[in-house]
């Protein structure tokens, strides 16, 4: 199954354009606004995605830029495992 961008098959010209928007929110600026590896990085990654994605899809994305840039889905990076086990979490 192919991509969709707005009801239509996404072209390679849209491909790479959501790249550069991966690259720019998990590795980029917007990924220093986001301060990905911080406690509350979720959070801000929906706050500040929020303003240009539907609420439906938003949470996903944050997901999956999460795991990009950590290497973890949310609550699993590295650093917040540590800060859980530290704190008697599971």
């Amino acid at each position: 199954m192919n991509a969709m961008v707005a009801g239509r098959e996404a072209s390679p010209k849209d491909a790479a354009a959501t790249q550069r928007l991966m690259r720019y929110w998990a590795e980029g600026e917007g990924a220093a606004k986001i301060q990905w590896g911080v406690s509350g990085d979720f959070d801000r990654c929906v706050v500040e995605l929020g303003k240009y994605v539907s609420p439906g899809v938003v949470k996903g994305l944050c997901s999956n830029l999460h795991q990009r840039a950590t290497g973890a889905r949310p609550g699993h990076a590295p650093g917040e495992e540590a800060a859980r086990q530290a704190k008697g979490g599971h």
